[in-house]
């Protein structure tokens, strides 16, 4: 693009000069930002990737946990075995409570059998799962409602 002002015939040369140079660092500039335009789509295709990647991650998590639940509601113990080999959950018998505690697609059954196991860590799960419960200020009745309605929340 022609810049619009005076025939180069009324130039001098030195502003004819300085012209040339002016185009010339135009033209500079313009190759700048076509490259950064460039870059910058680069950029934007690399983030799309990576989220891309990022939800096929969580939805594999998501498939290994549905998975889990259903392994832990036909044997507890092999449920519990395969979440801690996925690496969705810590074999710390305060990250399986809470796991037990929320309960989400468990069945109540499969909690109490697992809970109701007499091994050492099954026992330490045990402990950390009522610990999870809030019973202060409560009598026995209300304790017990409040253990029944969180139970029946989780299915």
């Amino acid at each position: 693009m022609e810049l619009c002002g005076p025939d180069a015939a009324e130039l001098s040369s030195g502003e004819a000069e300085e012209l040339q140079r002016i185009r010339w660092h135009r033209e500079q500039l313009m190759e700048d930002i076509q490259k950064l335009k460039e870059e910058i789509a680069d950029v934007f295709a690399q983030i799309d990737c990576f989220e891309s990647a990022e939800e096929s991650r969580v939805a594999q998590k998501e498939k290994q946990l549905c998975l889990g639940r259903k392994k832990f509601n036909m044997d507890p113990t092999k449920g519990i075995q395969y979440l801690t080999e996925h690496k969705l959950l810590t074999s710390d018998p305060q990250d399986i409570a809470q796991f037990l505690y929320k309960g989400e697609g468990l069945s109540k059954t499969a909690v109490g059998t697992y809970l109701g196991e007499r091994d050492p860590v099954n026992l330490q799960v045990l402990q950390a799962f009522v610990d999870c419960h809030e019973f202060a200020d409560l009598d026995l009745v209300q304790a017990l409602r409040a253990v029944r309605t969180q139970g029946e929340s989780a299915t």
